[in-house]
């Protein structure tokens, strides 16, 4: 063999050993970058984790307090909705009462005046019939 030969070996196991070199590093560098950017995360993560955890914290809080007063606002216009509508109920309720009230009076007073009317029909006829049977027969009641 000659120099260039053993050069040019020299060359292709260098090249391949170059190469080998390379991935091995490619792949150590890698597991450590892997491991740093890991930890680099992990570390991110867990700060960002505290930092949110605090904020979601306040954020409940503070949605559990908005909630808590929408809820005693809702309740306290239902009530006073409930209670506008039991007045007016109560007030047309009133109404109807004092309508029966006024009608059984009216009743009350037609029936008195129809008794006392037929009271003076039934002693007009009365006083008719004894009249006519006063008089002898013949005698013609005639219209004026």
């Amino acid at each position: 063999m000659e120099e260039k030969d053993f050069q040019r070996f020299e060359q292709m196991v260098s090249k391949v050993v170059k190469e080998e070199v390379g991935k091995a590093v490619k792949a150590e560098v890698g597991q450590a970058v892997k491991a740093e950017v890991g930890k680099a995360v992990k570390s991110e993560l867990g700060s960002f984790r505290e930092e949110n955890d605090a904020k979601f914290e306040r954020f409940e809080q503070k949605f559990d307090e908005k909630l808590g007063r929408l809820r005693k606002d809702l309740n306290e216009d239902f009530r006073h909705h409930v209670g506008i509508l039991s007045e007016d109920f109560q007030h047309k309720l009133q109404l109807v009462a004092e309508g029966h009230q006024m009608l059984a009076e009216k009743m009350d007073r037609v029936r008195d005046e129809m008794g006392e009317k037929i009271d003076a029909v039934a002693a007009d006829i009365a006083a008719h019939r004894a009249d006519t049977e006063g008089h002898k027969r013949g005698y013609i009641v005639s219209e004026p």
